[in-house]
Parts: structure tokens; C-alpha cells; sequence
């Protein structure tokens, strides 16, 4: 039985793909997680001790991070701060999780000799012009405009120069933005959700024309789990399902749903910095490696993704009010 190390599989996008690769792989998994605000144990609910294991920890450890990847016959790496509003409010955990957390996991593969796959987001190319008709490939120069992106942007190119410099055995994806069971209530698809279940109004920021590129969680792992299992080493592939739609458009789209009219929403102050359009190409990820995604249509994923917070209050309802409380100071 393969062991398998997955950091930051307590949150969104780690613990859909710790459900994913437990269903489908016979692997021992390792999760490794820090829970800070955005982990949570209960991502994990179900899964057999026999085969899922978790550990509370710092992936910024080296002493820790050494011990497990010494056991691992490969390495995914989610573990990082993500959400752009709050790298612009204190930009400093985002550099220790995610240039110093990937600084040591690349040191423990490259004295391990352990596969390592890195995750990425298509935040460090910049943003594309709403009539631009190009999407990022593989080849567009990085151009981050956040603390968040360009933490992660340093981080794909520690992983770049780990693999030239030392030979370490290693992926890169970068994807589009996710959305899905298990997402913090903080994001923009589970919050606009949240907030028609509590009855309240859905909040978009300026107008709503900014584009996100859309992929469900469980297409996203798939993608992970073929690169890791049949992607050539030293490669970057780009994630993404052809989900392009502006906010106004999806925030319209989950009232509709919802059976509420579709323009029962709030106009909010526009955030510092908004990307304006995020578009994938994955044109290499499909031809070289054959995947393609379960949700091609977006709307299907979001009609599954509002039944799971539906169904799923007692795992959402914790952070509901210290996130609104905070958007609330912000006046969004």
C-alpha cells in the first residue's frame, strides 16, 4: 500500500481530495494540517482510521515535515494561506506557509527522494482584459498582483528551481478557482449560498463583471490524482473545465436556483486590486493525459454544490457569523 502525504488535506480543495484519492486508490493517506481558521477535522468525517490518518501541524515545521515525508511515497502539497482580502489585510502568514512551507517540504523530498506535487493557481498569471479572448497556458509569464498570488507565484518557482538544481521529482498545476463541498463560508460561491439559506441578501462586489474561470472540487482532484499517478516529471499542467461566468452571472444564478428572484442581491464596495478575468487553457492536460471533467456544465456543479450546504448547516454555521461580522467592518 502506497503512502501518500497530503498537506493541508483539512481544507477545501485538500480534504475534496483526500475523499477522492481515498475512493480511488487503495493508498495509506497522511494528512498533515495546520487548522487555522480555514481547516477543519470535520472535512475528514467518515473516513477509515485504517486507511486516513491526520496530523495537527505546521507544514512550516522541518523537524515534523522531515518525519513524515521519510515515510511517504509521495507528497501533495494544498497547505496555504489563500484568500486575497485577508494577504492584503496582514500579508505575513502567507509568506511562511507558502514560500517558507514550501521551502521545507522541498528540502525533505530532495533528501527523501519522495514524489512531490505542487499545487498552484492560476492568480500568479495576473488577470486577463474582459475582451481579451486569450486564457493562461503553461507558457504565460507570471504576473501577480496580491500577496496571495505572489506568495504562491515564489512558491512555483522554488519548486522549479528545486527540480533543475537538485533533481527532485515533481509536478506543478495551476487551477482555476474552485468551488464545492467543504469551501469556508469566506469564499464567494459558499457565501452567497449561506447567506439566501439564513435568509439574508447575496453580496456582490462593484458590478459583478469580474470573470472566474469555474471548476468543481471533485474535477479538480481528478485532474491531481492523474498528474501525480501519469504526468512527466518536471511538467506544469494547467486544471481547468471551460467554466468561465462574471459574478453577477453566478451570484443570479444561485438565487435562481434557490427559487429566488434573480436580482435579489446587494451591490457592495469593489475590493482593492479585483482581478478583472481568470481564464484556463487546459488544452495539455486534456490531450497529453486524457482527463476531462464530471461537471462541464457549471450550473449541474452548483445545483450539487447548494444541496451539500443545504444538507450540511452544522458544518457551514460555526463560521457564518464571524464572517459576515467581519465583512460587515469592511462594509461588504
Amino acid at each position: 500500500m502506497a503512502q501518500l502525504l497530503v498537506t493541508g488535506g483539512a481544507g477545501f480543495i485538500g480534504s475534496n481530495f483526500v475523499h477522492y484519492a481515498h475512493q480511488h486508490t487503495d493508498h495509506y493517506i497522511t494528512v498533515l494540517d495546520k487548522l487555522t481558521y480555514a481547516g477543519n477535522r470535520e472535512s475528514l468525517a467518515g473516513l477509515p482510521e485504517d486507511r486516513v490518518s491526520f496530523v495537527h501541524g505546521d507544514v512550516a515545521d522541518a523537524e515534523l515535515v522531515d518525519k513524515l515525508v521519510a515515510g511517504a511515497d509521495s507528497v501533495v502539497h494544498y497547505a496555504a494561506e489563500t484568500h486575497n482580502d485577508n494577504s492584503l489585510d496582514d500579508p505575513e502568514p502567507f509568506l511562511r506557509t507558502n514560500l517558507i512551507g514550501t521551502f521545507t517540504l522541498l528540502e525533505a523530498v530532495r533528501k527523501y527522494g519522495v514524489r512531490y506535487h505542487h499545487i498552484s493557481t492560476d492568480e500568479v498569471y495576473g488577470d486577463l482584459e474582459l475582451d481579451d479572448p486569450g486564457r493562461f497556458t503553461e507558457a504565460s509569464p507570471y504576473n501577480p498582483s496580491s500577496p496571495y498570488s505572489s506568495t504562491k507565484a515564489g512558491s512555483d518557482l522554488l519548486v522549479r528551481a528545486w527540480m533543475r538544481s537538485y533533481g527532485v521529482a515533481a509536478t506543478i498545476s495551476n487551477c482555476s478557482n474552485n468551488y464545492g463541498p467543504y469551501q469556508h463560508v469566506e469564499k464567494f460561491i459558499p457565501r452567497q449560498i449561506t447567506n439566501v439559506l439564513r435568509g439574508a441578501r447575496p453580496k456582490l462586489y462593484g458590478e459583478g463583471l469580474n470573470v472566474r474561470d469555474w471548476i468543481h472540487a471533485d474535477d479538480h482532484s481528478s485532474a491531481v490524482l492523474m498528474i501525480l499517478e501519469n504526468g512527466r516529471i518536471g511538467e506544469t499542467y494547467l486544471i481547468g473545465a471551460n467554466g468561465e461566468k462574471d459574478n453577477r452571472t453566478v451570484v443570479e444564478l444561485i438565487l435562481t436556483i434557490m427559487g429566488q428572484p434573480a436580482d435579489a442581491y446587494d451591490h457592495v464596495p469593489d475590493r482593492t486590486g479585483h482581478d478583472l478575468r481568470y481564464a484556463i487553457d487546459a488544452t495539455k492536460l486534456r490531450d497529453e493525459l486524457g482527463w476531462r471533467p464530471r461537471y462541464p456544465d457549471f450550473e449541474q456543479g452548483l445545483a450539487a454544490t447548494i444541496e451539500w450546504y443545504r444538507d450540511n448547516e452544522s458544518w457551514w454555521a460555526p463560521a457564518k457569523d464571524a464572517t459576515e461580522a467581519f465583512y460587515a467592518r469592511l462594509g461588504q
